[in-house]
């Protein structure tokens, strides 16, 4: 008989407001700094892509959310990197015996502007989690929040195996 490996598939979603341009808030995105852009609100770096694949692969691996992990009640994640929650999350779920097989991502808004630096920052999620990261972006047409410039919204999915 041929046993075959536990296949687990997850989505995960989030969402930051972009803060005063006033603010001196930094952009992070997709593990990447972006210069001359406004940072987005929230109780990390507000890294809605990082975050976005974190909560895709607690979702996956049947572990609860970001919030479980990493929320506003956790003060000791207060302005951590996403970066840090990606490999925080990647701890958690590998002792749990799960492996990612992949992960997609995609940031939606009309800013930043993401052609340039996709491959990079592909590159760099990639060298994170440890398996292929597709990254890709879309606006809303000027459609809802996104749409109107207020913030961005990341989605993702993961494969995982066990």
């Amino acid at each position: 008989m041929t046993t075959f490996p536990e296949l687990r598939t997850g989505i995960g979603t989030d969402v930051h407001a972009f803060a005063a341009a006033d603010s001196g808030k930094e952009m992070w995105l997709a593990c990447l700094q972006w210069p001359n852009e406004v940072g987005l609100e929230g109780h990390s770096d507000a890294d809605v892509v990082a975050h976005a694949c974190c909560d895709a692969l607690f979702a996956a691996a049947g572990l609860g959310d970001l919030g479980t992990h990493f929320g506003t009640s956790r003060p000791e994640w207060a302005g951590a990197s996403g970066e840090a929650l990606l490999k925080e999350t990647l701890r958690i779920i590998s002792e749990d015996g799960w492996k990612v097989l992949s992960v997609s991502v995609q940031v939606i808004g009309n800013r930043p502007r993401i052609g340039a630096r996709r491959v990079e920052a592909q590159q760099r999620l990639t060298e994170i989690i440890g398996a292929p990261v597709n990254f890709g972006a879309s606006t809303t047409d000027h459609l809802g929040f996104a749409g109107r410039g207020e913030g961005l919204l990341g989605i993702a999915t993961a494969l995982l195996a066990r």
